[in-house]
C-alpha cells in the first residue's frame, strides 16, 4: 500500500515531501529479521527511513517519489524476505499456522524414536542395535527434513546471499547431526542421533511457536477503526436529485443528506437542521453534544435526533478517522525500537556459535583426533549452544504469565507488553468509560423520588426510544422490578423526545428546557413535572486502585476528551490532577513530554480518540467495553468492572520480567558450563541434546512459577 501521507519520524514530525509505502514481510520471526529488514532498506538511495511493526509483520518506509514499490520489494528479495504491499482488506498473516504441522510431527517423531532409543541404552546390541537404528532412521528422517524447514529455507536463504542468521548454525548441526546417524547406521556403529535432532526440533519449534501465538494475539486498530465510517453517503446535487456516492468519492463542496441514526461518512459542516451527535467514539463525551446550521460535524458521529444535511470539508484520507489513523502508525512505529538490544545480541550469536565448532574441529584435527571425532565434536558444540532455552526465556514466561491474567479477566494481546508494563511509572487514566463506566446512569435518588405509577410511565416511554438516556433509563427502571404501563399513539419528536397516551392523558420523556446537562422530564398531566438527572458513576474500588497504583509508586492522572464539567468532578472525588477536552493529538503530546523527561507512560482508556495514545504510551490498557479501536490499540484489556485490574496487571508484569531475567541467567549459565565441556570431547551429541533440553526445561519450571502470580 503506498499513498501520499506524510511518513512518521521517531520526533513525530512529518516530513511532506516524501511517499509512504506499508510492505508485508510475511517471514520476519526475530528481532534480527526485524534489524535486516530495517537496515537493507535503509541503505536504497531515496528512502528516509524504514521502521518494522514485527506484531503485524509489516514495514513502513519513507521515501522519495523517485524509489518505486518494485524497487523496495527486489532489495527485500535479495535479502531473503518475500514481501508485498499490504492491502487493507487483506487478512492478517498467522505467525503461528505455518509452525503448527512442523511441530506436531517432531513432537510424534521424536516420542517414537525415543522409545527405540531406549533399548540401545538398555544395552541392546549387534542387529538388534542395527535393527533400532534402521527403524529410528525410517522415522526420523522423513520428519527431521519437515520439522526443520523453518530453519532450513531461512538458513539457506542467507547462505545463498553470503549472509548469517540465527538459522544457519541450528540447520547446520541438525544436517551434520542426521548425516553422521545415517552413516552410523549404515556402518553398523554404536551410536544414532536421531532423538537427540528430533529432540532439537522440538524444542526450538516450540519456543518460536510460542512466541509466534504471542503476536498473532495483537491486532492493529488501523482497519478496524477507518470501518467506523460509513461505505458512503446520500448527495444531494444543486437540482434537487439525490443518488448514492461511495466514501472515496466524496468530495469537498457535496452535501450529505444524514438520516436519524446514521454514522457521518465525512468531515463537514451542518447546511439545514439541527441534531445531537454522539462523539463518544471520538472524544469520549458520553453526554450527546448539540450541533446546528454552521457547526462542524465529523466522520464516524452518529446521528441521534434528527435528519441533517452537511456540506462535506474532508473526506477519505483528509478525515479526523484518517488523521487518527495515521497517528497510531506513527506510535506504533516508534514503539518498536525497543527490541534493539535483541537486535544486537541476534547478530552476535551466529559468528560465535560458527567460530566455536570450527575451533572444536580444528583443535581436535590437531591432537590427531581424526575427522571422524573431530565432526562429532563439532556437532555436539552446536547442538549444545542451541539457544532453546533463551529462544524459550522470554515467551514461555510470556505465555504463562498471560494465562495467570486471563484468569483474573485480564487480556494480554501482545506478549512483549509485560516487558514495558513493568517498568511504567506514571498512568495516564481516561475519564470517561475507563475511569467511569463510559454510560450515563439515572441519580439513583431522582428514580427513588418517583412513585410507582410515574415509574411505569416512565418506563414504557423511555423503551420507545433509541436515545442513550433513554435506554439507559429504561434499565435502571427494569432492574427496580417497574412494570410498564400500556402506551398507544406513541411518537418520538427529533430533539424533543417521545410521547404518548397513557389512558386520556398525553405522557412525555424529554429534555428538559434550557438544561443543556444530562437531564430528562417526565410530564404526566395533573402531577409536578418529574426532572431525572444522570451521571457516570466511577467504577468500583477505584479508590483501592489508584491507592495501589501509589504503592507500586505510579503517579497517576486524568487525560480525557471529556467536557471540563464532568473531568473537573471527576477529579474532585479521586484527588488527581486532570486535563479535559484534549483532542488525540493533545493526548499524544502529553505522554511524548512525559517520555521526555524519561517518564514510563501507562495510558488507560477506551474511546477511538485514545488510540492514538494508547499506542504512543510505553505500555497501555482499555476495558472489554472500549471501542473496536481501543481494543485493539491497546496492549491489554481487562473485561470485569473493576479498576483493581491495572495494579494487578502490573503486579504481574513485574513478577514476569523477574522470572525472564531468571531464565536468561540459567540459560547463560548453562552455555558457560556445558560449552567448555563439549569442546573438551565430554559430550556426545546425544548427550548434549539431552543437556539443551534440561535447560530448556529448567526455564520452563521456572516460568510455571507465575501461574500462581500475585493478584
Amino acid at each position: 500500500m503506498t499513498s501520499a501521507v506524510a511518513p512518521c519520524h521517531p520526533d513525530g514530525v512529518a516530513a511532506t515531501e516524501l511517499a509512504r509505502t506499508v510492505l508485508v514481510v510475511p517471514t520476519m520471526h526475530c528481532a534480527g529479521c526485524m534489524a535486516k529488514v530495517e537496515r537493507v532498506l535503509g541503505r536504497i538511495a531515496g528512502v528516509a527511513s524504514a521502521r518494522v511493526n514485527l506484531t503485524a509483520r509489516h514495514v513502513v518506509v519513507a521515501h522519495d517519489t523517485g524509489v518505486t514499490v518494485p524497487d523496495l520489494v527486489a532489495t527485500l528479495a535479495q535479502a531473503g524476505f518475500d514481501a508485498q504491499p499490504r492491502s487493507d482488506l487483506a487478512e492478517p498473516v498467522s505467525a503461528v499456522r505455518p509452525l503448527l504441522a512442523p511441530l506436531a510431527v517432531a513432537a510424534f517423531a521424536c516420542m517414537n524414536v525415543m522409545l527405540l532409543s531406549v533399548s540401545v541404552w538398555s544395552g541392546a546390541d549387534g542387529a538388534t542395535r542395527t535393527l533400532f537404528h534402521w527403524l529410528s532412521a525410517a522415522i526420523g528422517v522423513p520428519a527431521i527434513v519437515f520439522a526443520g524447514r523453518p530453519f532450513f529455507a531461512s538458513a539457506w536463504g542467507a547462505v545463498r546471499r553470503l549472509t548469517t542468521n540465527m538459522d544457519v548454525p541450528i540447520a547446520i548441526g541438525v544436517i551434520l547431526a542426521t548425516a553422521l546417524s545415517l552413516h552410523e547406521t549404515v556402518t553398523d556403529g554404536k551410536e544414532a542421533w536421531f532423538d537427540g535432532t528430533l529432540m532439537l526440533l522440538l524444542f526450538l519449534l516450540s519456543g518460536r511457536a510460542l512466541d509466534a501465538m504471542m503476536r498473532d494475539r495483537a491486532r492493529a486498530g488501523v482497519d478496524a477503526l477507518l470501518r467506523q465510517a460509513p461505505g458512503g453517503a446520500l448527495v444531494v446535487d444543486d437540482h434537487g436529485a439525490i443518488g448514492w456516492v461511495a466514501a472515496p468519492d466524496l468530495a469537498p463542496g457535496m452535501v450529505m443528506r444524514v438520516g436519524l441514526g446514521e454514522r457521518v461518512a465525512a468531515d463537514g459542516t451542518i447546511l439545514c437542521g439541527t441534531s445531537r451527535f454522539d462523539h463518544a467514539l471520538l472524544t469520549g463525551e458520553s453526554a450527546p453534544v448539540a450541533r446546528q446550521i454552521g457547526d462542524p460535524v465529523l466522520a464516524g458521529t452518529l446521528n441521534l435526533e434528527a435528519p441533517v444535511d452537511v456540506m462535506v470539508t474532508a473526506s477519505g484520507a483528509d478525515t479526523t478517522l484518517s488523521e487518527i489513523a495515521r497517528l497510531m502508525t506513527c506510535a506504533g512505529q516508534v514503539r518498536s525500537r525497543y527490541v534493539r538490544i535483541a537486535d544486537r545480541a541476534s547478530r552476535l550469536y551466529a559468528p560465535a556459535v560458527h567460530t566455536l565448532a570450527l575451533a572444536a574441529f580444528v583443535g581436535w584435527m590437531l591432537a590427531g583426533a581424526g575427522p571422524y571425532q573431530s565432526l562429532v565434536i563439532a556437532i555436539s558444540v552446536l547442538i549444545i549452544t542451541c539457544p532453546c532455552a533463551l529462544g524459550l526465556a522470554v515467551p514461555v514466561a510470556q505465555v504463562v504469565a498471560t494465562g495467570a491474567l486471563m484468569r483474573s479477566g485480564i487480556l494480554v494481546k501482545d506478549g512483549a507488553a509485560l516487558e514495558r508494563l513493568s517498568e511504567v511509572d506514571h498512568a495516564l487514566i481516561d475519564k470517561t468509560g475507563t475511569l467511569t463506566f463510559g454510560r450515563p446512569m439515572p441519580d439513583a435518588a431522582c428514580l427513588a423520588a418517583l412513585g410507582q405509577d410515574d415509574a411505569a410511565v416512565a418506563l414504557a416511554l423511555a423503551s420507545h426510544s433509541r436515545h442513550p438516556l433513554s435506554q439507559s433509563l429504561a434499565r435502571a427502571l427494569a432492574q427496580q422490578g417497574a412494570r410498564a404501563v400500556a402506551l398507544t399513539g406513541v411518537s418520538e419528536a427529533a430533539g424533543r423526545g417521545v410521547a404518548g397516551q397513557w389512558g386520556r392523558l398525553t405522557v412525555s420523556l424529554g429534555r428538559p428546557a434550557g438544561d443543556e446537562g444530562m437531564a430528562a422530564a417526565l410530564a404526566i398531566p395533573g402531577r409536578p413535572v418529574r426532572i431525572l438527572r444522570f451521571d457516570d458513576g466511577l467504577r468500583p474500588d477505584w479508590a483501592e486502585a489508584l491507592a495501589s497504583l501509589r504503592a507500586q509508586r505510579i503517579d497517576c492522572a486524568i487525560l480525557s476528551g471529556d467536557s471540563a464539567a464532568a473531568v473537573d468532578e471527576a477529579a474532585r472525588m479521586t484527588g488527581l490532577p486532570a486535563r479535559a477536552a484534549a483532542s488525540p493529538a493533545e493526548k499524544m503530546a502529553a505522554i511524548a513530554k512525559l517520555q521526555l523527561a524519561g517518564a514510563k507512560v501507562l495510558m488507560v482508556g477506551d474511546g477511538l480518540n485514545d488510540g492514538p495514545a494508547l499506542a504512543a504510551a510505553h505500555a497501555s490498557m482499555a476495558p472489554g467495553t472500549a471501542s473496536d479501536v481501543g481494543r485493539q490499540a491497546a496492549d491489554l484489556v481487562f473485561t470485569g468492572e473493576s479498576l483493581l485490574a491495572l495494579p494487578r496487571a502490573i503486579r504481574v508484569a513485574r513478577a514476569t520480567m523477574r522470572a525472564v531475567r531468571q531464565n536468561f541467567v540459567m540459560a547463560i549459565g548453562y552455555n558457560l558450563l556445558a560449552v567448555p565441556l563439549a569442546m573438551a570431547g565430554l559430550v556426545t551429541p546425544l548427550v548434549a541434546a539431552v543437556a539443551m533440553s534440561t535447560s530448556s526445561l529448567l526455564v520452563i519450571g521456572n516460568s510455571l512459577r507465575l501461574a500462581g502470580a500475585p493478584r
